[in-house]
């Protein structure tokens, strides 16, 4: 069957995470929790963000944009993993396939991006203190948050599209719990070479390249950091940076670790514990590491904690 006929398809098969079922209710478990304080987290952030006028600026704009990728990024694949791992139904429908993977590839691009956008902030505000609010005006930063959006959007048609167009001869089963691009192609019966070096040449350029500019800017960063009189403010300016830093090894790293390094390097369930972490895991930790290292952020929930007791 080729590509286009691939819509004939009732839905695929998720193979899940493990190979052994005896773990399924577990996982729901340890999943389900995650996914619920990924909610919690990353819902307060765009809600202390929106509500404390001590937090509208650019920093805090690209955070709640941020916590917005995660919140989607992590929705468009935990639902269908507890539905599959709560039962014996493993399935999901061709259109659910499709609409996962377009939204998995655009939002995981989206937030790589914004990495380095937020990167550029802390650049900014550490390099450019005088010019600081000039440079980051507001459309200024919405501009630079809409082009991560459409780069990512941009990545998602590309891959997706091109993956769509593999015969898959009525194939069904994926082995993952989520359909992403790589066990798409290995269900394909056809020749995937073109599809292979589109997806290493892309995630290639959607790794090396932001990561690159990201390293490139703390070196600065960390260069006018030391040259900061005050040890107070020094620490002020390592901790804010070092949230972020933190982000960016936990996404980049697992990502490349997924889809860059070669497959013979390890298990395929080892693989899937990967791909669990950064479409699970870190969403839901990031909300915790700007919070529990940002004195604004923890400053600002106390306070819209005390309002809230107070009208109740």
């Amino acid at each position: 069957m080729g590509g286009a006929d691939n819509s004939s398809f009732k839905g695929f098969i998720l193979i899940g995470i493990s190979d052994h079922p005896e773990l399924e209710m577990i996982f729901f478990v340890v999943i389900l929790f995650c996914y619920l304080l990924t909610l919690l987290g990353n819902l307060t952030i765009i809600l202390i963000s929106c509500l404390d006028a001590r937090l509208h600026t650019p920093m805090y704009f690209f955070l709640s944009n941020l916590a917005s990728v995660d919140l989607a990024y992590t929705t468009s694949v935990v639902p269908q993993m507890l539905f599959n791992l709560w039962g014996p139904d493993k399935t999901i429908s061709y259109g659910g396939c499709i609409t996962q993977l377009y939204v998995f590839l655009w939002l995981g691009a989206t937030e790589g991006i914004l990495l380095v956008v937020m990167a550029f902030d802390r650049f900014a505000a550490v390099c450019w203190p005088l010019h600081y609010m000039s440079t980051m005006n507001p459309r200024i930063c919405w501009q630079l948050a809409s082009t991560a959006w459409l780069a990512g959007l941009g990545n998602s048609l590309i891959q997706s599209t091109f993956t769509l167009q593999l015969p898959f001869c009525g194939h069904q089963e994926i082995n993952s719990f989520l359909c992403e691009v790589p066990p798409l192609i290995k269900l394909a019966c056809g020749d995937t070479s073109l599809n292979e070096a589109l997806l290493t040449g892309v995630c290639a350029f959607f790794t090396a390249v932001p990561l690159s500019i990201i390293l490139i800017s703390y070196g600065y960063i960390a260069q006018a950091v030391l040259k900061i009189p005050s040890a107070e403010g020094r620490h002020k300016a390592f901790n804010t940076c070092g949230s972020h830093l933190i982000v960016v090894f936990l996404f980049y790293g697992s990502a490349i670790y997924a889809y860059l390094l070669p497959a013979k390097s390890s298990s395929q369930d080892r693989g899937k514990f990967i791909t669990l972490f950064y479409s699970v895991v870190t969403a839901m930790v990031n909300p915790l590491i700007y919070t529990l290292r940002n004195k604004e952020v923890k400053g600002a929930l106390r306070k819209f904690l005390g309002k809230w007791r107070e009208e109740w």
